[in-house]
């Protein structure tokens, strides 16, 4: 049967996209049309204040945008969903790498990996093997012990933190990844690491990338690279 991926040729497509923080009258993101094709992968660069967070927020469906807006994600119009559809869609689809990592401190390295899985029928199906022995792998890949991963994450340092919350967003191959300065934490051995696996997953599993980062010597791993206020005709943010 056709997945949502591979039924558009476009995995993500944006028309009269803006948005403004409550109680200001001035948009933060207006953006007149932009296309990613499945399987691109996206770098996005700009300074701080750009608008870069605000627009994964929107592209993800964790905020909503403006009335009139128009944001497609595999065919599927964001701005027409509810709040909890709009969360279910990301569950089932977008793995995000978070810049704040939004992960659960209480709860075990390998535990928090899993919790896609447990959110998302969707993301569990598509694990080969046993969900555990995926989160393992990745793990393994990132350079996380056996010893760390049964560890609160809490106990683990920012740049371990970081890399247990890229392999939360890469299990289950979800279609579409979004990085918001994934790699802002990590040495260099360590990044160089967690880049290699970012790729390697995403052109295993045909998933498309975005990936935001101040680090010009990643630019050009990538396919495409946009400058956002080259296509963001405000590029003032909270």
């Amino acid at each position: 049967m056709a997945t949502l991926a591979n039924m558009t040729m476009n995995i993500l497509e944006l028309d009269n996209l803006t948005y403004s923080w409550p109680k200001r009258q001035q948009l933060s993101i207006d953006i007149e049309h932009f296309a990613l094709q499945q399987g691109q992968k996206l770098f996005i660069k700009g300074p701080s204040g750009s608008g870069k967070s605000t627009l994964l927020n929107l592209l993800t469906g964790i905020i909503p945008a403006n009335s009139g807006s128009s944001i497609k994600v595999l065919g599927q119009q964001l701005c027409e969903m509810s709040g909890a559809r709009r969360d279910k869609f990301r569950a089932d689809h977008i793995g995000y790498i978070f810049q704040q990592f939004n992960l659960i401190p209480y709860l075990s390295v390998i535990d928090n990996v899993l919790l896609p899985c447990r959110f998302s029928s969707s993301r569990a199906d598509r694990v080969a093997a046993d969900p555990k022995q995926q989160a393992r792998k990745l793990l393994s890949k990132l350079k996380l012990s056996d010893m760390d991963i049964l560890t609160p994450v809490s106990a683990l340092s920012i740049g371990q933190q970081q890399r247990v919350a890229a392999a939360r967003a890469l299990i289950g191959s979800p279609e579409l990844i979004i990085a918001d300065e994934p790699s802002s934490a990590l040495d260099h051995d360590t990044r160089s690491a967690f880049i290699e696996l970012l790729m390697q997953e995403c052109q295993s599993s045909g998933a498309t990338l975005i990936f935001v980062s101040h680090d010009p010597s990643l630019e050009s791993l990538f396919d495409r690279s946009v400058q956002l206020q080259d296509i963001n005709l405000q590029g003032v943010t909270q």
